[in-house]
């Protein structure tokens, strides 16, 4: 069928008095895209529905369009975001609308079709922003699944100073608890389809994979285990199973291009991980994935792992680890934090039986919190080192599970696991998400997950486990997982001050070609708020720059990055934090002037 090049709706036309088309842009296979202008005078996305040609599967069960209702409710940087929505009468016939809000640039289709990626840098900051738009839709109450990244659905924002990718386009996105029955992959691009959603599965790892995929074709020109399957519109089955078929040989690695900059061993096994046909082989979290692009957390290559664990039938799902390492010496500044765990925290996991002399108890756990971008997951991993403990890193998405009671599963293995490898530090990601406060309106099945944590956690220092739990919401956590004996020990990750700030340059432009006349303790007060995520980005930016200019990265370079570089986590939201560390302190000192009395109640 020969694809319409020009739309439905006339120039000019009003959309219900509101919005004015101005320009038609692309065709789906059941909707389409204009620029509009609002009566405020700004520029939006209309895609318009043709109601006779959606799927039922579009629909939610009060027949809403799934791809409204999820726009609605969905407020991310990395995302497109809703404006308006509504139904319109053209020509005797009734059409579903959605506004977004204008995004100023071009598809990652386009850009890559005209010039090609230059840095590994450049890489990292698109797939880094993707990853973040995914790690917020899959960690929702209700996640989502997007199931449909590709190069023609990321939209690069170009109105600042850095280009912004956004995912855009929700036409196949479904929550991962509805039903997958009637799950319709018509106009699906099945080259970045992961296996398991043929079989009209779909979860957080299939959309990984689709990043793994779209990340593969950035470097490399093309879709991993590319084919043409143009010849097969009329039989999507016998599709599905060519690529089936040619995914089950070995992943190729062409050339990488000379001109891209930066490139390593470390990317391919990147790749090779996020490409697992088995889901389970896969990055676990959108999270896991950006911290293993970043060098945060070390990853084994696949093939290798293949090869000694070829005939293990019980892999699991969270990895144990023994931490080597730097310890504290990686983790520059926080001077005080680290004499603070030194004495409540380290001391008493390397000299129980002292602690035991006196009375005091093994910590069972601590809880991480600050800011986003303060280093909270970087921080445990170094304290494991700092210990000398095995290390196990889980995520929400890791636990949770879709089953009834299979998350309560899931955690009791977890801390078999631990148990067994004793002494383990168990680290949780983004713990709010996993226990929330079960008086809020948490799902029953989050409630349950609390109760089997409580019940694990019941003198787990005693079993040589330490449980390190780290959150950017504090107050959103189930209440009974902070009290004395569980999360005992609460520390605040705030942003660097000023000689951590000071020290954090010096350690990431070490070995790098710098000009004569650094002046650090400037770099430091230019950046006052900026969190640690922040200084490493400025650096990076400043040495692509230099890159660029094939000079020394100069103080010139980097004054002029930061002037034009804004803090991430804005100075309203840093105030708002110092508000919940006070209300934690005050909880924290409650709890320990509790003491039990003596004698006969009156």
């Amino acid at each position: 069928m020969d694809i319409q090049k020009q739309g439905i709706l006339p120039k000019n036309f009003s959309v219900n008095e509101k919005y004015s088309v101005m320009l038609f842009i692309k065709q789906g296979s059941n909707a389409e895209t204009y620029r509009v202008k609002g009566k405020d005078g700004k520029l939006y996305f209309l895609k318009l529905f043709n109601y006779v040609k959606l799927h039922r599967s579009a629909f939610d069960s009060e027949n809403n369009l799934l791809e409204i209702e999820f726009l609605k409710s969905i407020k991310h940087p990395n995302i497109v975001s809703y404006k308006d929505s509504g139904e319109l009468i053209f020509e005797g016939k009734k059409f579903g609308f959605l506004v977004l809000n204008f995004i100023a640039g071009e598809t990652l289709a386009e850009k890559i079709s005209r010039e090609k990626i230059e840095s590994v840098y450049d890489l990292k900051q698109i797939i880094s922003a993707i990853l973040n738009g995914l790690n917020y839709l899959h960690n929702l109450a209700e996640p989502i699944i997007h199931n449909e990244i590709t190069p023609q659905n990321i939209m690069l924002d170009l109105s600042g100073d850095i280009p912004q990718a956004k995912i855009i386009d929700f036409g196949f996105a479904r929550s991962f608890h509805q039903s997958s029955k009637a799950y319709n992959k018509e106009g699906l691009n099945l080259n970045y389809v992961a296996s398991e959603c043929f079989n009209s599965f779909y979860s957080p790892q299939s959309d990984l994979f689709s990043v793994g995929a779209l990340m593969y074709h950035l470097l490399f020109g093309m879709p991993p285990w590319f084919k043409d399957i143009s010849k097969f519109k009329a039989d999507r089955t016998k599709a599905e199973d060519v690529i089936i078929e040619e995914r089950k040989k070995p992943i190729s690695f062409p050339k990488v291009s000379e001109d891209i900059v930066d490139f390593d061993e470390t990317i391919l096994k990147v790749l090779k991980k996020s490409l697992q046909q088995d889901p389970e082989n896969r990055f676990q979290s959108a999270n896991e994935f950006i911290q293993a692009l970043n060098g945060e957390i070390e990853i084994e290559d696949v093939d290798t792992v293949q090869k000694v664990k070829s005939d293990d039938k019980d892999d699991k799902k969270i990895k144990t680890q023994k931490a080597k390492g730097k310890g504290f010496d990686a983790i520059a500044g926080m001077k005080e934090l680290k004499a603070q765990l030194q004495l409540d925290v380290i001391d008493a996991l390397h000299k129980p039986e002292e602690y035991a002399k006196y009375g005091v108890t093994i910590p069972n756990g601590m809880l991480l919190y600050g800011p986003p971008g303060c280093g909270k997951t970087f921080f445990a991993k170094h304290f494991a080192e700092e210990v000398g403990f095995n290390f196990m890193l889980a995520t929400p998405s890791t636990l949770k599970s879709r089953f009834i009671n299979a998350t309560q599963e899931n955690i009791a293995k977890m801390f078999e696991e631990a148990e067994k490898n004793a002494p383990t530090i168990i680290f949780i990601d983004e713990i709010n998400e996993l226990l929330p406060n079960r008086d809020s309106d948490a799902h029953e099945m989050a409630k349950s997950a609390v109760n089997e944590m409580l019940a694990q956690m019941d003198r787990t220092g005693e079993k040589g486990i330490f449980i390190i739990g780290a959150t950017n919401y504090p107050d959103m956590i189930d209440p009974a997982m902070l009290r004395a004996g569980r999360l005992d020990k609460k520390f605040y990750l705030p942003p660097p001050d000023f000689e951590a700030r000071k020290a954090m340059f010096e350690m990431y432009l070490k070995n790098r070609p710098l000009d004569f006349g650094m002046d650090y303790d400037r770099l430091s007060t230019l950046t006052a708020n900026y969190v640690s995520s922040d200084i490493e980005f400025l650096v990076n930016e400043a040495s692509r720059l230099a890159l660029k200019e094939k000079s020394r990265i100069t103080m010139k370079i980097l004054e002029n990055i930061i002037k034009n570089t804004k803090p991430s986590v804005p100075l309203h939201e840093l105030q708002k934090y110092e508000t919940v560390r006070a209300k934690m302190n005050s909880e924290q000192t409650e709890q320990k002037n509790e003491r039990p009395r003596i004698g006969f109640k009156p």
